[in-house]
Order: structure tokens, then sequence, then C-alpha cells
């Protein structure tokens, strides 16, 4: 059930992106979490959408900025613990990297990226506020690759580590503390105008139906992939009922990707009127 916009907190996705869509939030996060200065940050989109090609996993990055020298970073939350989260970060820095190049550019233009998780559950079991990836050599660990592509993983349930005090107290926050702290406390005064803001509130409600016109479209592709594999093993009104569709829309369902035997899942499921 979707929540409403008054429960959000900082780790949920939308109110996540919300708040950090402002630089003077944004900047100062990555300043905590790197240790570094950073002059200026710039949005190449919003909450920007990565997909590599079409029928390929798409991504729904929830900050993507570039700071004044280039360099990405890719900041998102992460509050299920799955498994995969590091072929997860692999996927992420894979799908920045192609959209970065430009097509028959050298792989010289890559840019210095960061991809960076924060997770409201230890992923690794060992206690650290922080873990970071670099690729090292197995051999000889003095010897980094330096190919410019870091992944970090934030643990709000650290206690092991030495970190900055602003650190902790985001980290604690995002764990569910009270806010402490000026940087914090004002991340913790933005929350609450996402939640009061008329433009914010539409643009929620916006997204959860895409997000459930997605479950409908995914659910309708499960129902063509069905029809499609198991046309041969049931009669019409079974396979019916296993794809959960009526027998007349299996038939345009099945006509469709005769049709077209080239289109995928997708374009079937986009394709016919499941109305």
């Amino acid at each position: 059930m979707t929540k409403s916009i008054e429960t959000l907190t900082i780790v949920d996705d939308f109110m996540f992106g919300a708040v950090m869509s402002d630089p003077r939030l944004c900047r100062p996060l990555l300043e905590l979490v790197l240790g570094v200065k950073i002059r200026r940050i710039e949005y190449p989109e919003p909450q920007k959408t990565i997909r590599e090609r079409r029928g390929s996993k798409s991504i729904r990055l929830d900050v993507y900025v570039e700071d004044e020298a280039g360099t990405v970073y890719d900041v998102e939350i992460q509050t299920e613990q799955k498994k995969g989260l590091p072929k997860r970060m692999r996927y992420y820095q894979g799908l920045i990297d192609l959209h970065i190049l430009e097509k028959g550019e050298d792989y010289t233009g890559l840019k210095k990226s960061f991809v960076i998780f924060i997770c409201t559950y230890d992923p690794f079991g060992k206690g650290r506020w922080v873990y970071t990836f670099e690729n090292r050599c197995r051999e000889d660990t003095g010897i980094v690759l330096d190919d410019g592509a870091a992944k970090i993983v934030l643990n709000t349930k650290g206690r092991i580590g030495p970190i900055s005090d602003g650190l902790k107290a985001l980290l604690r926050y995002m764990d569910g503390s009270a806010p402490e702290g000026e940087y914090v406390k004002a991340l913790d005064s933005a929350v609450a105008l996402v939640r009061s803001d008329e433009k914010w509130r539409r643009e929620y409600m916006v997204l959860n139906e895409l997000l459930r016109e997605n479950v409908r479209l995914g659910e309708r592709r499960r129902s063509v992939a069905q029809a499609r594999k198991f046309r041969d093993r049931f009669d019409t009104d079974e396979l019916a009922e296993f794809c959960f569709v009526s027998p007349k829309l299996l038939r345009t369902i099945l006509d469709t990707i005769d049709a077209h035997p080239d289109w995928d899942d997708e374009q079937v499921a986009e394709y016919v009127d499941f109305e």
C-alpha cells in the first residue's frame, strides 16, 4: 500500500530525491560522505532514469549530480535488505558509464564517479559506518587500479570506524533519531516543507500513478510471456485461466505475437488493449 506523503521520512526514495533537489542540501551531504569540499553541483536531470537498451532493466536514480570538475555522483537510499547489493551497485556503475560515453566516444571520456548507497541496515554485518570499495591488486594491495570509479556504502546502524560528527549525526537521523546539528536540522525542516508543499504533493500523486501503471504493465507482460511459452501445452480456456485473461483477450495476445514475431513481451503488452 502506498504511503501518504505525510508519513514519508528522509529515507523514502521520493522524499530523499525531493530534499536533495536543493543543491544547498545535496552538496553538504556529498561533502560529509567524501570529506572534501565541492564548489558547485549540477543536476543533469531530476531522479534520472537510465536504460541501456530496449528490453533491459532500467534504473531510476534517486540523486544524480555532477560537480564543477565533471565528477558524477549517484546517491541511493536502500531500506530493504535484499541479496545482491554488490552486483546491483556494479550494474548501476556500468549503466552510468555507458550513459556518460557518447556513441563511438573513446573510453578515456569516462568521468570520475561515485556510487553511494545509504543503507538503513548493515549489508556486510561488520558494524562499520562506512564501507568504501575501490579496485586494487589482490597480490599487492598497494596498487590501485585508478579507474576513477568508487563505491561507498553507508550504514545508518554503524558503530565502528572514525567518521566526522556531522556524518554520524546525519546517519543517526536517517536511522530515526532526532535531528542534531545545523545541517541535519535543515534537512528535517526540508522534509516538513515537502510534506506540506502543494507542488510536491501533486508530483507524489503523479509518481504513484506511474508506479501503479508500471505494476499493471508488469502483470500484462507476465501474461504475454506465459501465453507465448505455454500456448502449445494447454487448450484456449486452460491457457486463458493460467494467464489470468479472458479467452478473447488471449486470442488477441496470440494473434499479436504471430503478427509481430520480432516484438518482445513488453511491446506486445503495450500494444494489446487489456481493458
